[in-house]
């Protein structure tokens, strides 16, 4: 993890909220620069939605301080809600609307000057790819049609910061490269994204950074490299058999080489056997060397990349093991 920077438009230092005697977010302290993508992720209740509600002005905290581009997220209400643009997970869309009508209605919610709005609708369509269903009725679109409407709804006072829950909760394949696509784009042209989502595969193409909570505690942040390094510290490699018959005499041979704290796992019904090791590249091919001495028939060597799913995972099981220990401890 690393502190706060000064560069940082969205700060949390000691974030805490208190609903009584449950603590629904422990000192939370993250940063987050011009132009990042932060996936924060979760599990229910471990945080989320108390430090978004905090970061748009909904809720304040019982200590600590959150500030978006130098703006305290508590005392200064007015002017957070126009740095930020929060789209929810779940937004209402009016019926008998269309596109434009729809925009156009925010617009003026936003005080956007009736001179000043035509232009910025036309801006924010364009960039969320609306343009060609602008006379369509916005209860008729997809809804991946209409969470791109709801990113170009946030985008029309030009906040610097937008807050996405869940965007691509629910949509097709094809949606969500359309969504991964304008979340890009947003973040080249400088906006800072904050982005929740379960979809932790799909989370990973677009964040450079990651914040991971559970139980109301931060407990991992930091560039999704540096995240990844901390909580996947071993690698998976697997070894494709040409013989289904061999994938046992492989597995029993590497369980005589392997270390106590590896794994080696044979995949049920494939000529697959699977190695989570810490050794060098050297030791590697060493191993290689000798399966082929053995006359075991290997048709392919290769590594398996770690994905945000095995970190969280990995820090999701931590976390439990701590809430255990802390159970055990009050319990003394």
């Amino acid at each position: 993890m690393h502190a706060a920077g000064s560069s940082a438009v969205v700060q949390t230092h000691e974030l805490t909220k208190r609903f009584g005697d449950f603590v629904a977010l422990d000192r939370l302290s993250i940063s987050v620069d011009r132009g990042q993508i932060l996936g924060f992720i979760g599990p229910n209740g471990a945080g989320k939605t108390t430090t978004i509600r905090i970061l748009v002005g909904l809720s304040k905290p019982t200590s600590g301080h959150a500030t978006i581009s130098g703006i305290d997220c508590t005392g200064q209400s007015k002017k957070i809600k126009r740095a930020v643009g929060y789209m929810p997970d779940k937004f209402g869309v009016y019926d008998n609307m269309r596109v434009r009508e729809y925009l156009d209605f925010f617009a003026a919610v936003y005080g956007l000057p009736p001179r000043q709005r035509k232009q910025r609708i036309a801006e924010v369509m364009d960039t969320t790819n609306c343009t060609y269903m602008q006379d369509k009725f916005v209860e008729s679109l997809s809804h991946g049609m209409q969470q791109r409407v709801g990113i170009a709804r946030i985008m029309l006072h030009d906040p610097e910061v937008l807050i996405l829950d869940e965007p691509a909760n629910g949509l097709d394949p094809q949606a969500r490269i359309e969504m991964r696509e304008i979340l890009l784009n947003l973040a080249a042209m400088g906006k800072t994204l904050i982005v929740t989502s379960h979809i932790l595969p799909e989370l990973s193409r677009i964040c450079n950074t990651v914040a991971i909570l559970t139980g109301g505690k931060l407990r991992a942040f930091g560039s999704l490299d540096s995240v990844m390094k901390e909580l996947c510290p071993r690698q998976t490699f697997e070894v494709q058999l040409l013989d289904q018959a061999q994938a046992q005499q492989a597995a029993d041979w590497i369980e005589g080489w392997k270390d106590d704290d590896e794994i080696v796992t044979v995949m049920t019904g494939q000529s697959l056997v699977r190695l989570e090791t810490n050794r060098t590249e050297r030791a590697l091919a060493d191993l290689l060397r000798e399966l082929v001495t053995r006359d075991i028939h290997v048709a392919q060597f290769r590594e398996v990349p770690s994905d945000l799913e095995d970190a969280f995972v990995s820090v999701t099981r931590a976390g439990d093991d701590d809430s255990v220990a802390d159970d055990a401890k009050a319990a003394s």
